[in-house]
């Protein structure tokens, strides 16, 4: 890699991708590559974390739903200390740096030391899914709309989404980080105005060999999340863009079962 790309006492801010490493960018395999220090997240993937360099540090800095090995402000602290003290800094993060990342806050944080500070792109974790599902996250017509939500709040607070703008029917929802807020995604929508039936995805291990693809429809959102392991990583999808995908190779057993399984759910006055 350039010297004048990666100089000693800068930081790259890296998109890990949903997990597969053939899905890293080339850009990405050559900072991690060439990286002194990698501060990773939690969801990087072991075969992803294979990549740094045997020279290099690896430091874990990952969060996860309320367990956090770094505080943000730690993690800041971290990554411009390292990098004053002139070491190649790689942030790994899972999925794409811009998409409820904290990103604003490590740049703002390197700015304001003074460090040089870039971001290299990575897939996120939305367009996985539905490639998992042989699906769009628009479709001509009828999803013209797609919003990226994080489901998750602070402790203790209420989810304030605009339940009213997020239950349009012209629009996909991506959901992120909305396992443990599954039923109130699903009972604000509908009584926002959104179709119970509107179509759903739940994605487990988007893009690694263990991923699953749950269909089903939104007023069973909550029992679809509450069959899957607690520890594995999901992503929910809601729209009608979701319908009628075909099954994938590797899926099609996997999503029958699901299928069976969120019809045996539904309530017997439909």
């Amino acid at each position: 890699m350039p010297h004048d790309e990666f100089p000693a006492g800068s930081v790259w801010l890296v998109g890990a991708g949903p997990g597969d490493p053939d899905l890293l960018t080339r850009k990405a395999l050559r900072l991690i590559a060439a990286a002194d220090i990698v501060f990773y997240d939690a969801l990087v993937g072991a075969e992803v974390l294979a990549l740094i360099s045997g020279d290099a540090e690896r430091v874990s800095v990952g969060k996860r739903s309320g367990r956090h090995s770094k505080d943000q402000g730690t993690i800041d602290t971290l990554i411009v200390a390292a990098a004053l003290a002139g070491r190649r800094v790689v942030r790994l993060k899972g999925g794409d740096p811009a998409i409820f990342a904290r990103t604003a806050e490590e740049v703002a944080a390197c700015a304001a030391a003074g460090v040089a500070v870039r971001i290299c792109p990575g897939i996120t974790a939305a367009s996985a899914a539905v490639a998992a599902a042989g699906s769009s996250l628009t479709l001509r017509g009828v999803a013209r709309r797609l919003t990226f939500v994080t489901a998750h709040a602070q402790a203790g607070a209420p989810l304030d989404l605009d339940w009213g703008t997020l239950a349009t029917p012209d629009t996909t929802l991506a959901i992120y980080m909305g396992r443990a807020a599954a039923a109130t995604v699903s009972q604000q929508l509908v009584a926002a105005g959104r179709h119970p039936d509107t179509p759903v995805l739940v994605v487990v291990n988007a893009s690694l060999p263990t991923e699953r693809v749950i269909r089903g429809r939104l007023s069973a959102l909550a029992f679809l999340v509450d069959t899957i392991s607690a520890t594995d990583p999901a992503i929910l999808i809601v729209g009608e863009a979701m319908a009628g995908a075909p099954p994938t190779i590797g899926s099609a057993v996997a999503a029958r079962t699901d299928r069976a399984i969120a019809a045996a759910h539904r309530p017997l006055t439909d």
